[in-house]
């Protein structure tokens, strides 16, 4: 099996795609709360800023900037899967490795991420999480979806309320792993 290896930046700002093991499922919008208290949890013990999110029901995207000096994205993302794993009820199928593990059978194993170049590449990933829950067919446009950062970036004049309206930008990345 090849090793494999996540690029780290102590510092450093990172786009992630963490989906449910079952994409059937839409846990993470019928327990948005839970979701919310594991992040926010989370976010207590070992600090983050999160720049911009998209929850849907059976993954979610966001971009984080970790603390100066702090490169460990891996061990928040541990915490909050665990965490948001406990909150629901013990029912989803688990293959025999999970239950060897003691696992739960609610998250992939893994998840993607890719760490922010600059602020273009900012921008793209941004643009990307919120046309999100267009590209998947949840919403006609991107402030029609209520589990997404672009409440934010509109009040704060970041964007404006219609953006979106005229389909996706032109410079936005395609992300394989999201189909």
């Amino acid at each position: 099996m090849p090793a494999y290896r996540r690029w780290r930046a102590a510092g450093g700002c990172y786009f992630f795609t963490v989906n449910l093991a079952d994409r059937r499922r839409r846990l993470l919008v019928e327990h948005i709360d839970a979701l919310r208290a594991a992040f926010d949890r989370e976010r207590g013990r070992r600090p983050f800023t999160i720049e911009a999110a998209v929850i849907l029901p059976d993954h979610l995207h966001c971009i984080w900037s970790l603390p100066a000096g702090d490169d460990d994205f891996s061990i928040r993302w541990a915490m909050i899967k665990k965490a948001f794993s406990r909150s629901l009820a013990d029912t989803e199928p688990r293959s025999a490795s999970r239950r060897r593990r003691g696992e739960r059978g609610v998250w992939q194993r893994r998840f993607w991420e890719h760490l922010i170049r600059d602020e273009e590449d900012f921008e793209r990933h941004a643009d990307y999480i919120h046309w999100n829950p267009v590209k998947h067919g949840l919403a006609n446009r991107p402030a029609d979806w209520p589990h997404s950062s672009i409440h934010r970036f509109i009040k704060t004049g970041v964007m404006d309320v219609s953006w979106g309206t005229a389909g996706p930008p032109a410079n936005m990345i395609d992300v394989e792993h999201d189909r």
